[in-house]
């Protein structure tokens, strides 16, 4: 029978215990025990599935996985302590020296770091291409290229990237194509539709939903996965049973919250839009962004997130955030309570001034992750801030 992506999220679940339960358990123990020697050998020799230690796998991170797999349209994962862990574990299991990647400019803080610090040491080179500059990408692919890794909608610049066209430059050159969805979820967006091999997340936004865990994903079919899963095995970023288990139980929820995340963040996109202290708003939903046709095209909803310029630049910006009352400062993202963060000044302050230019973070940029809170109030906290901040 099929189901729709709410069903899944719900009735996706582990095998009961035998105790009846109607909730899946907590399986929190370090390893597994084998009912003979002939059945150890056959679990270490992969001639028999089931869990031998936690670090490989266990009941609750396979169900996540499972979860999340299904959610996505692909066909295996593997879940990892972070975010990050599961950025590098996307990139670093399916890469070897000598490598190339081609990746989208805007992207996180922590994965600019890896590509520009991290990978760099093991000869795993990179090109940054422009998300607006499509033209360009084709001609910056090398013979050593081996994967295209992108964010979209990106962090914070909310820039979107034809999910369609890049597919298909991906097949036509046998590359790998890894598609961080953080921002949209599987709920909003599905990459694997449009020809993304891997799906990345951090579980710790809005899959987790209420700021309580961390969390990464990595999902992809069952080929390129065996790769993930012995990397991971072997280098220890899985996912603890509890985080995973809480996780598990978010997703149940995700469709309703994404609901109204997009609602609340389009409400008040639209209300600050020319707002007379501000330089611009950007919404992935919002008529005014420069890829809102492909936006509809390619996600259900314009997502969480929204940014805004604040006349007077980094100062006038600091004022800003002090001068907030309800909501909070910090650096996550897809809480149930609204969160400001000044990207400049925190997640990407490793880059340099010509870096932060060229990915659009100005100094006055402020990214807002909006929560479940009634809107009015939202509204009424930053109109407060801005007047203040004068």
């Amino acid at each position: 029978m099929s189901q729709h992506f709410e069903t899944q999220a719900i009735r996706t679940q582990a095998a009961q215990s035998g105790n009846r339960e109607h909730a899946v358990p907590l399986y929190l123990t370090s390893s597994f025990t084998f009912e003979n020697a002939e059945q150890a050998k056959a679990l270490f020799n992969d001639e028999e599935e089931g869990n031998i230690y936690s670090r490989f796998s266990n009941p609750n991170s396979s169900e996540l996985i499972d979860k999340m797999a299904r959610l996505e349209g692909l066909e295996d994962g593997f879940a990892t302590a972070t975010g990050m862990a599961a950025m590098f574990g996307s990139m670093a299991a399916l890469l070897q020296q000598g490598d190339h990647i081609l990746a989208a400019r805007s992207l996180f803080g922590s994965t600019h770091q890896l590509l520009t610090q991290i990978f760099p040491k093991w000869g795993i080179s990179h090109t940054y291409a422009d998300i607006s500059r499509t033209h360009e990408w084709e001609s910056l692919i090398k013979p050593e290229t081996k994967m295209i890794f992108v964010e979209t909608p990106s962090y914070p610049g909310l820039e979107i990237i034809d999910l369609e066209w890049l597919g298909k430059l991906a097949e036509a050159h046998n590359l790998i194509l890894v598609v961080d969805n953080c921002f949209a979820t599987p709920y909003l967006q599905q990459p694997a539709k449009w020809g993304a091999h891997i799906v990345s997340h951090s579980a710790t936004k809005f899959i987790d939903g209420q700021g309580r865990v961390l969390g990464g994903l990595i999902l992809g079919s069952k080929e390129l996965i065996k790769d993930v899963r012995f990397f991971s095995r072997h280098t220890g970023p899985a996912i603890s049973p509890f985080n995973a288990w809480v996780l598990s139980k978010s997703l149940e929820t995700l469709a309703v919250r994404m609901d109204r995340h997009c609602e609340s963040a389009l409400k008040i996109a639209e209300y600050m839009e020319g707002h007379a202290e501000l330089e611009s708003v950007k919404y992935p939903f919002l008529k005014s962004h420069p890829q809102f046709e492909l936006a509809k095209k390619q996600m259900l909803l314009g997502g969480g997130i929204l940014t805004f310029i604040v006349k007077g630049g980094g100062e006038r910006c600091s004022k800003f955030v002090n001068n907030l009352k309800m909501l909070s400062v910090t650096s996550n993202l897809g809480d149930t309570r609204t969160i400001v963060t000044h990207p400049a000044s925190t997640t990407h302050s490793k880059l340099s001034e010509e870096e932060r230019h060229r990915v659009g973070i100005a100094d006055g940029l402020i990214r807002l992750s909006v929560g479940l809170e009634n809107v009015n109030d939202i509204i009424e906290d930053i109109e407060q801030a801005l007047k203040a901040s004068k």
